[in-house]
């Protein structure tokens, strides 16, 4: 457990085990910045293919535009909660006009409105290809205009494999976007209009968070976003993390830079080029304020700013350290920057993760009243010279604040736990509910009463519902939450996950849980998200991994382990490396097991765990994220890796039906994209995939896959559970909560292989002219089209009957430049490709 000195943490802690009474519970995180997301998807190559995901995504628009289109009338994906437990808000704003106007910016699920004080909210940023928010931004002078950065800037905390795709634009309020560029930034710290013209916009950009890159800095629009330049660097290491702009005078802009190098065995939050600029040419020139601030390197990691609306001579400076990540200090100027002076930091929690957070909020009639996010929230009346807890009760991990348009003495305060509101930050905050944001790891049906959900989640631990409803959700077991298991033949016993192993069991059907790791060696190395199965013969029989594989024949109650290291070995780096990260067995024959391992090895005993044979030769070296053992085929199983092809010929699914002597590719027609979790359903023999970019499901063993069903968030899905005497499919999604699909409904349009049709477009890229070759294997109606990247039909460009056989069809482009999709539909299917224009 992390040991705190700060009296109030740990009374939120003892009032979070009391009310969920916990009588043994799982140790809370440690909040140190994990690399599991990114590793899972950069291993072996140690980076994304940032491009590929984009392509992903763009193919993902092109098949659900293509869905609504001929499947008006399909059931749809529905929400199955919680919006009671909130979730990680990076940013939020309350329009000027209108209190009960509020936006929320999630770090992975998008943007969210409401109108009516946050009764009721609205997803107002469903077609971009980036859910993950970095800041939004409305325009002082126009409330109906909004930009919002893309990103998540805080590096840490699971959603930071993917960058963001740059700055997007609203002129009606959120009601339809347009992007702007700037996809290379990375993320977004900050967006800053001008006071004075809407057209005038800056933006601080972090850069990439697992490598170096160029654009990083600030940047400038003049013309609303059609043209952009960057107008502070500092280094391809240094990105800008704040900015504040003069009210009065928005010629005068400040920027705060950051320092920042991340590796998965390196970490480096700091250094010489951390520093506050300023500018009084609207950008076109900068100075670095130094007066009174920090200049020792170790004392400069991440810096907030901000500006006093009621006197905007008056600025305020938080620093965190570079070398333990504490906080440095809170600095005050009240000449423009000219000079600062160091103020109080009493008081203010202080945890080694500083970086996580840190931003100040002075209120808007009074320069001297200053809030200090953190671990908690503290508030200062008297300049800094002091601070006191403010907001307390509510979830730690601090991130944006606003104050009432009508009444600055009411706040609204966003944390890793949802949105709150009190006056002023005093006692009894009230939690503003109905945001279905949560992050979930793992999802859950209990068998026997399949209106109970479970699931795990970052910072909001194992949680479940009773009922089925959206919002009586209620957390269980403590810590970041990870795999949860219901007997399926008594729900009395349930068992729950934390963060590298942390395992707890229940008899009383979750009520409260005791610790059951006994017989699990201490020193054993157990991944960030431990695997943890029923034997499907038996569910007293369960089977756990570490670097070895475990059994429990007395519901947990005690652990053999059953294997030797089925790993290459440990890795170095801040997470545990060279463990087993999937588990199955086959429910037809008993003793048949399935290992798999974070460094691509594939194990299987046929005898109970007496003997092990690797049996990976033909699947790519790539993280294992799943395993199916087939439940009505004995020998055949199924195999997903993370990971991206880098020009290779990877495949993202596998199967076997010899028991791992030889492996199949069954990715046929899916794009490049890591592949999260398999299941079938039975009944049907239908296969399910959870992906990075939705769902997709197989009628005929993976020989085409189709995106299944609409109406399910652009975020990545994390894990499936499928129950065959409900006819359900829960997906858990890493941003937006769960989902459920009614399995009656699960049919899918057959996606035509690209053996079948042998569509090509040459050449690709196209500069003016194209042919479109592909064949037909009889006399068949067909439709070409051309879709752009966000899933819009642009083109019309074929409709004819055609022969059997061979088909040419030149193309003349008068299209602007950028991704398109062509998508070949006949009565046999369809199949789409992607082209690019110069």
């Amino acid at each position: 457990m992390q040991t705190y000195t700060i009296k109030n943490a740990y009374l939120l802690l003892l009032l979070l085990l009391v009310a969920c009474q916990i009588e043994s519970t799982a140790p809370v995180k440690e909040k140190q910045p994990h690399d599991y997301f990114f590793r899972q998807r950069a291993y072996p190559n140690g980076q994304i293919d940032h491009q590929a995901y984009r392509t992903a995504l763009e193919y993902r628009a092109v098949q659900q535009n293509s869905r609504l289109e001929s499947r008006a009338n399909e059931e749809a994906w529905t929400l199955a909660g919680p919006t009671n437990t909130g979730g990680r808000i990076s940013d939020l704003e309350v329009a000027p006009s209108d209190e009960n106007i509020i936006y929320i910016g999630a770090a992975s699920g998008g943007i969210f409105k409401t109108s009516d004080g946050g009764s009721n909210w609205q997803p107002i940023f469903e077609d971009a290809l980036s859910l993950s928010i970095g800041d939004i931004a409305l325009a002082p002078s126009n409330e109906q205009t909004i930009y919002v950065g893309t990103g998540e800037p805080n590096a840490g905390g699971g959603s930071l494999a993917y960058d963001g795709m740059g700055v997007y634009k609203s002129k009606d309020a959120g009601a339809s976007w347009t992007h702007l560029g700037l996809e290379a930034v990375g993320s977004i710290g900050k967006v800053v209009v001008s006071p004075k013209d809407e057209a005038v916009v800056y933006v601080a950009a972090m850069g990439h968070l697992f490598g170096n890159n160029p654009e990083r800095g600030v940047y400038r629009t003049t013309d609303g976003g059609e043209n952009w330049e960057q107008i502070l660097y500092v280094s391809d290491s240094t990105g800008a993390i704040d900015l504040a702009i003069h009210p009065d005078r928005p010629e005068i802009i400040y920027a705060a830079t950051w320092e920042r190098i991340r590796r998965v065995n390196y970490r480096q939050y700091g250094g010489a080029t951390s520093g506050i600029y300023r500018s009084v040419n609207g950008g076109d020139n900068w100075e670095e304020l130094t007066a009174g601030l920090p200049s020792d390197p170790d004392a400069k990691g991440r810096i907030g700013i901000a500006i006093a609306p009621s006197d905007p001579e008056v600025l305020y400076a938080s620093y965190v350290r570079s070398d333990n990540a504490r906080l440095q200090g809170i600095y005050r100027t009240t000449n423009g920057g000219d000079t600062w002076q160091s103020r109080s930091k009493s008081g203010i929690t202080d945890v080694p993760y500083m970086w996580w957070f840190g931003n100040l909020f002075v209120d808007p009639t009074d320069e001297d009243l200053i809030y200090y996010l953190g671990f908690n929230t503290h508030k200062s009346t008297n300049g800094g010279g002091s601070w006191q807890p403010t907001f307390v009760g509510v979830h730690v991990d601090q991130h944006a604040l606003a104050f009432s348009s009508n009444d600055p003495s009411k706040v609204f305060l966003a944390n890793d736990g949802g949105l709150y509101s009190s006056n002023a930050g005093g006692s009894f905050p009230s939690k503003i509910e109905n945001l279905p944001i949560t992050q979930f790891y793992t999802c859950e049906i209990d068998a026997t009463q399949p209106e109970r959900l479970y699931g795990g989640t970052q910072d909001n631990g194992t949680i479940r519902t009773t009922t089925g409803a959206l919002n009586d959700w209620r957390m269980i077991y403590g810590g970041d939450g990870f795999r949860v298991l219901v007997d399926p033949n008594d729900n009395r016993y349930v068992y729950a996950e934390s963060q590298y192993g942390g395992l707890g069991r229940s008899t009383n059907g979750g009520s409260s849980f005791r610790s059951a790791r006994d017989g699990i060696a201490q020193g054993d190395r157990k991944n960030w998200n431990s695997p943890l199965i029923f034997d499907p013969n038996d569910s007293e029989t369960l089977y756990f991994g570490t670097q070895r594989v475990y059994r429990s024949n007395n519901r947990a109650e005690r652990w053999i382990a059953i294997s030797p290291d089925l790993s290459d070995g440990g890795g170095n780096g801040n997470l545990v490396y060279g463990t087993i990260t999937s588990l199955a067995a086959s429910a037809l024959e008993v003793g048949v097991v399935y290992a798999g391992t974070d460094d691509g090895n594939v194990w299987i005993t046929r005898d109970g765990g007496t003997n092990w044979t690797k049996i990976n030769n033909g699947i790519p070296k790539r993280w294992i994220t799943s395993i199916l053992v087939d439940p009505n085929l004995e020998g055949q199983a199924y195999v997903t890796v993370s990971g991206f092809r880098y020009n290779s010929d990877l495949a993202h699914v596998f199967k076997t039906e010899d028991y791992g002597a030889t492996w199949i590719d069954i990715s046929s027609n899916l794009p490049d994209v890591p592949v999260n979790d398999i299941v079938k359903y039975p009944l049907t023999d239908q296969l399910f995939l959870a992906t990075d970019i939705g769902v997709f499901a197989s009628n005929n063993e993976g020989a085409s896959w189709d995106l299944l069903a609409k109406n399910l968030p652009n975020v990545p899905i994390i894990d499936l559970d499928v129950e065959a005497d409900a006819d359900l499919l829960v997906a858990a999604t890493y941003g937006r909560s769960l989902y459920r699909y009614d399995l009656k409904n699960a049919t899918t349009t057959r996606q035509i292989s690209a053996a079948d049709m042998q569509l090509r477009i040459s050449p690709n890229p196209i500069v003016e002219n194209a042919i479109v070759s592909f064949v037909l294997n009889q006399r068949s109606s067909v439709e070409l089209l051309i879709f752009n990247a966000k899933g819009e039909l642009v083109r019309q460009v074929e409709q004819a009957r055609l022969d059997k056989g061979e088909h040419q069809i030149p193309l003349a482009f008068d299209l602007a430049s950028g991704s398109y999709w062509l998508s070949l539909r006949t009565a046999k299917g369809q199949i789409s490709t992607a082209f690019v224009i110069l």
